[in-house]
């Protein structure tokens, strides 16, 4: 999409975006594919590699057997189903997790959440409640583990400062910088997990 002032031509924008389009294409051929869900198909799962597996006779739940997250009835709305799964477990642990560490920290979480923010992994409101995005399942647990902490950090400090690192680490009980560069380096994988294009 392109974006030009309302004094810019069309003509004289889109003779521009031509001059552009190495730029383009080079940042096109960075993109990866989805990553579907599709039985067969090999998906990270709290950093393990699981294998999602259809039969139709199976159980619409899915379950996790093993390495296999298994599940039946018709194919049309297995992603559909392998989605609200994942979701599901990633509010179950990240509940559980939070609430965990905020008796730890001594502050009060009024609420925990999942969505599929594109470009955050988590956010505090000043009121108390804390949104995920549930693809932080996908990834190792310690991943899972530095992201409440650094949220729920956010509950007695709304900024980044000194005081928020401190009580950030002794949270997560580990190298705060190392997670950060992890999650920053699969993070895209994971957002791509179950995109079909």
């Amino acid at each position: 999409m392109l974006t030009v002032p309302r004094r810019v031509s069309r003509h004289s924008a889109l003779q521009w975006a031509q001059g552009q389009s190495h730029w383009v294409e080079a940042q096109l051929s960075k993109l990866q594919p989805g990553e579907p869900f599709q039985p067969g198909a090999v998906i990270p799962f709290e950093g393990q590699d699981i294998r999602l597996h259809w039969e139709e006779r199976l159980a619409r739940s899915p379950a996790l057997v093993g390495d296999v997250l298994q599940c039946g009835g018709p194919i049309e709305s297995f992603a559909a189903r392998i989605e609200r799964f994942l979701r599901s477990e990633a509010r179950r642990r990240l509940s559980q997790a939070t609430t965990e560490m905020a008796r730890v920290a001594g502050v009060t979480v009024r609420a925990v959440s999942v969505g599929d923010a594109r470009s955050r992994w988590g956010s505090c409101s000043a009121r108390g409640a804390i949104r995920y995005n549930w693809r932080i399942v996908l990834g190792p647990p310690h991943l899972l583990r530095w992201l409440v902490a650094h949220e729920v950090a956010h509950r007695r400090h709304m900024n980044h400062g000194p005081a928020f690192r401190a009580l950030e680490s002794e949270l997560y009980g580990g190298k705060v910088a190392a997670a950060r560069l992890e999650l920053r380096a699969l993070g895209p994988r994971l957002k791509r997990v179950g995109l079909r294009f």
